[in-house]
């Protein structure tokens, strides 16, 4: 949680993300592909199918921002991709995801310097400048790629450039996708989070609004403690048995994992 990445290196990211999982899932026989992921109800070509569809509307859109459009996704025109994917077998699956994450990163590698600067796209968060866009897919692709590896490699973790960025950008994750229900019961308060890794503190303040913080609590009423790749995925609801990150205090594990159900 340094300084923040520019879009070179967002971009570098969503390349080495990419590349790493192509490398991965190359050698998967379909017996492989058609096993379950982390995903809740994925099958790993199932998880790849997402993936590909996602990149396949990503392009979508980045054409958009390009003309100037700044019309957002819309149901009806997703359907039908969504369908689309979900009918093809699962080495067809992975072999369209492949076809269309180069598709989409040849794209985003095509931008002038000045387009990088200007252009907005039209995602599903709104019109958001380039690294922050990239941010978004880098987190999808990371996340996903993790939800494959697992599945066949208890010890598989994000990698720690990965976990670098997505780091930067996991306030705006936990503020976003957190459970309203959860905050409600659990604020106000404060969670002294400790990432053992890295020798570092942060405070996840719990009040209207949930934030994770660059600094301590003041008054903390538990810990959230773990390496940074850990506790990154408790945030994102994957938090893997035996657990890997230590919940103490007056919270529980299983209120931080209430307070972050995933999407």
């Amino acid at each position: 949680m340094g300084a923040i990445a520019d879009t070179d290196t967002w971009l570098a990211g969503l390349h080495a993300s990419s590349a790493r999982l192509q490398r991965y899932v190359s050698r998967l026989s379909e017996q492989d592909l058609s096993q379950q992921s982390f995903a809740d109800n994925w099958s790993i070509g199932q998880v790849l199918s997402h993936l590909g569809s996602a990149a396949e509307i990503s392009t979508m859109l980045v054409e958009r921002g390009i003309a100037g459009d700044a019309t957002g996704p819309v149901r009806h025109e997703l359907l039908p991709v969504w369908k689309r994917w979900n009918a093809l077998s699962a080495p067809h699956q992975r072999e369209a995801w492949q076809e269309a994450a180069a598709r989409h990163l040849r794209l985003l590698d095509s931008l002038s310097a000045a387009d990088r600067a200007s252009v907005k796209v039209p995602y599903f968060a709104g019109l958001l400048s380039i690294p922050v866009y990239a941010g978004y897919r880098l987190s999808e692709q990371s996340v996903h790629a993790w939800d494959i590896e697992v599945a066949l490699d208890p010890a598989a973790a994000i990698p720690a450039e990965e976990v670098g960025l997505l780091w930067e950008r996991l306030d705006l994750v936990a503020t976003r996708f957190r459970d309203h229900e959860a905050l409600s019961r659990l604020s106000p308060g404060q969670l002294l989070v400790e990432l053992t890794d890295q020798d570092r503190t942060l405070c996840l303040n719990l009040a209207a609004e949930l934030h994770i913080l660059p600094c301590e609590p003041a008054d903390p009423t538990g810990s959230v403690s773990g390496p940074a790749e850990a506790v990154l995925r408790l945030i994102y609801c994957r938090n893997r048995p035996p657990q890997d990150s230590v919940v103490a205090g007056a919270a529980t594990l299983e209120d931080v994992r209430s307070l972050f159900p995933g999407f």
